[in-house]
């Protein structure tokens, strides 16, 4: 254990660790003065992306695929509720989502309720992060065209004046950026001078979190599609509040999103949804479909490179042949300091046929602790391989990584041969220093996968593959299995190396935060000594 806290600890920046201290001595007092003159609106607000509703009643409400009839004032802090869940219901992400203008009253009295019943400093919706959400929240709810009110204004001055004390650089990362836009979207939103105090010091953090956050390829560094496309989302609620207020919009703003949907556009499948690498779920971010809308109502431009992969900045690559598409994971798990959306999913990947998934990563459907959340961080939940039934690496608690796999793209991609190779070091603390490396080759009809594991030494190899749920697997010889699809329209054949011993098993998919879909999975398990090599190939009419 003192290992496993060595390998995590040792990532931290200074600021983070001397943050976690300051948290835990100072918690500021609230400033109770009148708050800031508003802002005239003097140009156009653009309706943001908007969420499924979420409430259903001036007091029941769904998050999370769970739904809670709710009795307040003690119920927001709701006992046997998880953490996030209660988080979602101090965000207001109802405020702004589809149909938002029929329950207004709702919206007005729950407002009126949450400062009446929350003040400050106590529960979860005086934490920094739904302290965030909530003030951005609350203030497209009032772009929206709702008048807000002297008690919300109050209200909301004094949490950004609180929020402002307590910026998470214990966290750094979106945690960082949600907290920057914050500052950003109330000193827009009101005038004066300490409402310029507010806007300065947000955009003095997201000039330079943007710079750091989002890689050369687009991708936001901690490498999830998931949070890369809250990220977007982000930078396009702070265009649409600087032009709305009259604010001078930074030229890198504009800049920075169309790289942000290049890469965002490569990670998502031809049905429109992202590929699920590291923590990534349906449901919770805008998808790529609507963040395009949004950014056509603001004119910042959505540009399509058209190539077949991305370059090597974040370390995954998107190849297409024919009507197949495969995305791969040659990545880092997250940045070193910032790991704690991270999965052990090294040289995994998704592959979708004529628009549909057929392989997929298990996703994820939770984030406290426990046995699944331990699990679909796991890399027995993605498509690659295991050893001596290890993580590649390893993830523990909610949010922690210890030892990281380094990986190493080798071979391409090249567009023109659909080769790509890369490897990593996950396993080489174990005996044997052993070395997973995987090449794909993608064609017109078929894929192919070679995988070799260097290294000596009696070792136990695991090979999975997942399949989404609507396909069925059946073994038609010791080697070879037929894939059908559920209407029965698409067929193809998985050939598997008989070095292996091959296994079908019932599953779990987790598209969704709180949703469970039984799948199957065929695992290949070896026990022998190394070096091993072996090949699994995937066959298809075009």
């Amino acid at each position: 254990m003192l290992a496993r806290y060595y390998h995590t600890l040792r990532h931290l920046r200074p600021i983070q660790i001397a943050a976690r201290i300051g948290r835990k001595i100072y918690d500021p007092r609230p400033v109770l003065v009148p708050p800031p003159m508003l802002r005239p609106v003097s140009g156009i607000w653009r309706v943001p992306c908007r969420r499924a509703p979420s409430m259903s009643g001036n007091a029941k409400f769904r998050f999370l695929n769970e739904e809670r009839q709710l009795r307040f004032p003690e119920d927001w802090q709701a006992p046997g509720a998880s953490r996030l869940w209660l988080y979602n219901l101090h965000y207001f992400e109802d405020l702004c989502a589809i149909g938002s203008s029929a329950r207004r009253a709702w919206h007005t009295q729950l407002m009126q309720r949450w400062i009446a019943e929350n003040p400050p400093r106590r529960g979860v919706g005086w934490e920094s992060y739904p302290l965030s959400l909530r003030i951005v929240n609350w203030i497209k709810w009032a772009m929206d065209g709702n008048p807000p009110g002297d008690e919300l204004c109050a209200s909301l001055a004094t949490q950004v004046r609180y929020l402002r004390r307590r910026l998470e650089y214990h966290l750094l990362g979106n945690h960082l950026f949600s907290n920057a836009k914050a500052l950003v979207f109330a000193g827009a939103f009101f005038s004066g001078p300490e409402a310029a105090g507010w806007f300065d010091q947000g955009m003095r953090l997201i000039d330079k979190l943007l710079g750091e956050q989002v890689l050369a390829d687009g991708a936001h560094f901690e490498l999830s599609p998931m949070y890369h496309a809250l990220a977007l989302e982000d930078l396009l609620d702070l265009i649409n509040i600087g032009s709305a207020c009259g604010m001078a919009v930074p030229a890198n703003w504009r800049d920075t999103a169309p790289r942000m949907f290049d890469w965002l556009r490569a990670m998502c499948h031809p049905d429109g949804g992202i590929a699920f690498f590291n923590d990534a779920a349906l449901g919770l971010a805008p998808t790529l479909c609507e963040l395009k809308r949004y950014a056509a109502d603001l004119g910042v431009p959505v540009v399509a490179r058209g190539r077949a992969s991305l370059p090597a900045a974040s370390g995954y690559v998107r190849m297409e042949a024919g009507a197949a598409v495969l995305i791969a994971d040659c990545a880092a798990i997250g940045p070193d300091y910032l790991p704690a959306h991270g999965h052990a999913d090294s040289l995994s990947f998704e592959l979708s046929l004529q628009s549909r998934r057929v392989l997929v990563n298990s996703g994820t459907s939770i984030y406290a602790g426990g046995p699944l959340r331990q699990a679909q961080r796991g890399t027995a939940a993605h498509n690659t391989l295991r050893l001596d039934g290890r993580d590649s690496s390893d993830v523990w608690a909610e949010f922690r990584v210890a030892r990281r796999a380094r990986t190493q793209l080798e071979l391409g991609p090249d567009p023109l041969q659909g080769l790509l190779q890369a490897s990593h070091d996950g396993y080489r603390h174990l005996s044997g220093a052993a070395r997973h490396r995987r090449r794909w080759q993608l064609g017109l009809d078929e894929l192919n996968i070679f995988d070799s594991v260097e290294g000596k030494g009696y070792h136990r190899v695991e090979c999975f593959l997942h399949f989404h749920p609507d396909w069925s697997v059946r073994m038609q010889a010791a080697d070879c299995y037929i894939v059908r699809s559920a209407d029965a329209a698409l067929v193809f054949e998985l050939s598997v190396d008989p070095k292996l011993g091959w296994y079908l098993e019932e599953d779990a998919w987790y598209p969704e935060f709180g949703r469970k879909v039984t799948n199957v999975r065929l695992r290949g398990d070896y026990q022998g000594r190394l070096p091993l090599q072996f090949e699994t190939r995937l066959t298809w009419r075009g």
